[in-house]
């Protein structure tokens, strides 16, 4: 649950001065220093960044009366579907905030493990 909220709360942020891509950075870092499971790793950088992208989608939503998102989804799905717009807008951010998870939690795994194989020789 702390893994999930600090990745939303720090993306946040970091998406106000930092491009797009900021969220990878701050899912694999607070995998990499907490201790999740691969499981929590990956289901904390999902739902911690489809949150954070899902509010987002939906204030642009609003803000502009649905005017934005409805010629998006024409120019991208040709057909008027606000809505699939923003599932996958939300489901690209989780899957992007996920996999980051997954990698911190991977990394420190092989990092941890490092010390304690031998090959033989």
């Amino acid at each position: 649950m702390i893994q999930f909220l600090l990745i939303a709360l720090l993306s946040l942020l970091a998406q106000f001065v930092l491009p797009w891509w900021s969220l990878a950075l701050v899912a694999f870092l607070v995998c990499l220093i907490t201790r999740p499971s691969a499981l929590a790793a990956f289901g904390a950088g999902f739902f911690g960044v489809a949150l954070v992208w899902l509010i987002y989608a939906l204030v642009v939503q609003f803000r502009t009366d649905g005017i934005m998102t409805a010629r998006m989804s024409q120019l991208l799905f040709k057909a008027d579907q606000p809505v699939l717009l923003i599932a996958v807008t939300v489901l690209i951010g989780g899957l992007v905030g996920g996999l980051a998870g997954l990698s911190g939690y991977y990394v420190r795994q092989a990092v941890q493990n490092q010390g304690r194989i031998h090959p033989a020789e």
